[in-house]
């Protein structure tokens, strides 16, 4: 078997998530986004409360984060954002578990299209799922972007 590490997928809507694990999802998004990548912005908002969560977690600690906003709220397709991994994780095909658990959200609410706006270094890893880039990449928090679609 190995030092394999199952890794587990849960999606919950705003209101049926633990204190805990919201918690989990704020101090993992500061993590990521604040400290590591050097984003200041306000990173809590009001499509939290309307999104899914999804989480993949080693079984104790989150390991990797997406929230999908439904459509019509802030894009008319769906929109996957504040997608991470924690550094503990990365290099463990977490973001492909993160990545398919979002897409079979989508597929269970109405299979809609999807929109992203990716960091442009991970465009092959989002064409791999069908995204196609639409529009020219731009700087979000100087940080290289990429508007894509599926």
């Amino acid at each position: 078997m190995g030092n394999k590490v199952p890794f587990v997928s849960s999606v919950k809507k705003f209101y049926d998530l633990t204190h805990d694990e919201l918690f989990d999802i704020y101090q993992a998004r500061a993590e990521v986004f604040v400290v590591e990548q050097n984003c200041v912005y306000q990173d809590f908002d009001e499509y939290d409360k309307q999104a899914y969560h999804i989480m993949i977690s080693d079984g104790d600690n989150l390991a990797a984060y997406a929230r999908i906003i439904p459509a019509g709220l802030k894009y008319q397709e769906h929109a996957i954002g504040r997608v991470l991994t924690l550094s503990f994780a990365r290099g463990k095909g977490v973001g492909r578990i993160l990545m398919e658990a979002c897409l079979d959200c989508v597929k269970r609410i109405d299979n809609g299209d999807i929109r992203i706006s990716a960091q442009s270094y991970l465009r092959k890893f989002y064409e791999s799922y069908g995204f196609e880039v639409v529009g020219n990449e731009y700087l979000e928090d100087g940080i290289p972007h990429l508007e894509m679609l599926r």
